[in-house]
């Protein structure tokens, strides 16, 4: 994939914009996150969440939308662009995901990229399964995960596909939106690892 298209001028509205779930994750990564960490996040969007992380050996970024990897790369990010990790090797000793997550329909899919960002599937999980399957190809034998899921996505089937794809997980940090949302954030290690 190229980096960026060609003559690509970065649109910033584009790009999702740090919320409620983005201040959620940071502090769940923050409390998760160790100096001798080698950091992927996974689909960083404005750059937020991996400009404001605790010291660590390493962080680095990817995002599919070339508007966020351009912007991120002229904030001095170090980013690559590609769908989830693809193409990166079994390195990373923490892996911070915040998948879209609202259930979209097709007929209610658009095509820009700030769409792209919100599209979770019909059932709002797709992005959470492509993750699971996937990112155990990057993550060292001792890696953790820290990745928010929302009530919107059925908590209990989420389990389901972290169980199915070889992870423990536990519940890290929660919130209650106003509308009645819940945001959890999950700490997932491979099943043969032991939760801290």
């Amino acid at each position: 994939m190229p980096p960026y298209p060609t003559g690509l001028v970065p649109d910033k509205n584009q790009v999702y914009s740090p919320r409620e779930d983005t201040f959620l994750l940071l502090r769940a990564a923050n409390n998760e996150i160790l100096p001798a960490d080698t950091v992927l996040e996974v689909g960083i969007g404005s750059a937020y969440i991996i400009w404001n992380l605790s010291p660590c050996k390493l962080a680095l970024g990817t995002d599919i939308n070339p508007h966020a990897a351009l912007l991120a790369h002229t904030q001095g990010v170090n980013i690559i662009r590609t769908d989830f990790a693809d193409g990166l090797k079994k390195y990373f000793s923490l892996v911070i995901f915040n998948p879209p997550y609202l259930p979209t329909s097709p007929e209610e899919r658009g095509d820009d990229w700030l769409e792209f960002a919100l599209d979770g599937g019909p059932d709002g999980r797709e992005p959470v399964n492509a993750f699971c399957t996937r990112i155990l190809n990057v993550l060292n034998d001792s890696g953790r995960v820290v990745m928010l899921i929302s009530s919107l996505q059925d908590f209990s089937s989420c389990e389901e596909i972290f169980s199915k794809t070889g992870f423990n997980y536990t519940v890290v940090d929660t919130e209650k939106m106003e509308d009645g949302e819940e945001l959890r954030v999950y700490k997932l290690t491979r099943k043969n690892q032991m939760i801290f």
